[in-house]
């Protein structure tokens, strides 16, 4: 970032133990070492205006994923800010731990200083606490910085997001990760640089996949194996891929998003709900989702199958892949496996028709072959006096009037009269 986030020394900064996990060891310092999120901290965003060029910081939700750096970007936009900095965690604070900071933050305001309240997981806080908030926010004797994986629209009350900014924090990259990986296994002071390690590019590559854009995870897992790996006669800790494996957990590591695995496990699920095999179908979203799936794309394809395998057969089908799919968009993972289980044990057990999909291409089919056909007189509208001294309408049979048209009318054209695409009520295949 350069000289855009000039940052003044904090005495209240503490460097992590010796004995910090590795992911808080390695946390960024300065905006120069924070990597990813090119949308929040690049040139003329609104941090850049705000923090770089003493502009006046708005309270903020930080909205994204686990593991891309929310507490970072708190902790950095406070020491560039030359502000103090006052954490709170949602999982522990209530509202004596809020109105406390908040005291705290009054009596530095009065001092001449100013203050950011950072909120982990602020979803977390239920509405009185959230409310607790609203009157130092309003006032500015706190700046708010509340981190959420959850949809602030959801978990934020209307007021409290009336006054903040919601910024969103996408997953890290493939290659942020590799980054993070390669800095901390270089680094003699914070990383495992100490420890020789050696570590094939491929392996840190497929680890830095298999992590799902979560720097956390990957670092914790590298930690774990580079520890567990036994240093050779050399010192050096040889750490393959058996080790990796077993530091990560083997669905998540041979998992691979973008590789051939993925559509293979996609494809066994969508083959077993088919065979109406509910128990090969669980085991395989089971599959899916502990080695990371995108669950919407989990969703997707089971709303693609509700029509397409199921269809008429059973029309509630539809209704629980769509519910399953909108409540995933909303609360993710981890809830959000409930409501996939139960939308994938739906299907495998719905009766099965082939119906919607076979009744569309035979339609398709003909509609191709006979792309030249005209549209029957009577089909058309005749929204001018010319359409209608022509023929346009003419023989039209409203049915709500005349209930013999459903028998009588023809609505296809000349040439595909008495083609029949899918049988009356027709439910099974």
């Amino acid at each position: 970032m350069g000289s855009l986030f000039d940052e003044p020394d904090q005495p209240e900064d503490i460097e992590p133990a010796a004995d910090a996990p590795l992911a808080e060891r390695m946390r960024p310092r300065t905006f120069e070492e924070f990597v990813g999120q090119p949308n929040l901290i690049g040139e003329g965003t609104l941090l850049t205006r705000a923090v770089g060029r003493g502009g006046k910081l708005p309270s903020l939700i930080l909205w994204g994923p686990p593991g891309t750096g929310k507490t970072t970007l708190g902790r950095l936009i406070a020491r560039a800010s030359g502000v103090k900095f006052i954490a709170l965690s949602a999982v522990f604070a209530g509202v004596r731990e809020v109105r406390a900071a908040i005291d705290e933050a009054a009596k530095i305001r009065r001092r001449g200083g100013r203050v950011i309240l950072f909120i982990d997981e602020i979803h977390r806080f239920n509405k009185a606490q959230q409310d607790a908030l609203l009157p130092a926010v309003e006032d500015g004797t706190v700046t708010l910085i509340g981190a959420t994986t959850e949809n602030p629209s959801f978990e934020v009350n209307a007021a409290l997001l009336s006054r903040a900014r919601v910024l969103t924090l996408n997953p890290l990259t493939e290659k942020d990760v590799a980054a993070i990986l390669r800095r901390a296994l270089a680094d003699d002071d914070r990383g495992l640089a100490a420890l020789r390690p050696q570590l094939a590019d491929e392996d840190l590559d497929h680890l830095a996949r298999s992590a799902g854009g979560d720097a956390r995870v990957a670092l914790t897992a590298l930690e774990s194996a580079v520890q567990g790996a036994e240093p050779g006669p050399d010192g050096a800790r040889r750490v393959d891929r058996e080790i990796l494996i077993e530091a990560l957990g083997r669905a998540r590591f041979a998992y691979d998003k973008g590789g051939e695995e993925h559509y293979n496990l996609a494809s066994a699920l969508i083959k077993s709900l088919r065979n109406s095999d509910a128990n090969a179908a669980l085991y395989w979203l089971a599959r899916l989702i502990e080695g990371g799936a995108d669950p919407i794309f989990i969703a997707r394809r089971l709303c693609i199958l509700a029509s397409e395998d199921v269809g008429l057969a059973d029309p509630q089908a539809i209704v629980q892949a769509a519910a399953a799919a909108q409540i995933v968009q909303l609360i993710g993972l981890p809830e959000g496996l409930y409501p996939l289980t139960q939308a994938t044990i739906y299907l495998a057990r719905a009766p099965k028709s082939a119906a919607v999909k076979n009744a569309y291409f035979a339609a398709a089919a003909d509609a191709a072959a006979t792309a030249r056909e005209p549209v029957p007189l009577h089909l058309r509208n005749a929204v001018t006096r010319l359409m209608k001294s022509v023929g346009y309408g003419e023989g039209y049979r409203y049915v709500h009037d005349d209930p013999k048209a459903k028998d009588e009318m023809t609505c296809l054209p000349d040439g595909l009269v008495g083609r029949v695409y899918i049988e009356p009520d027709e439910k099974k295949p």
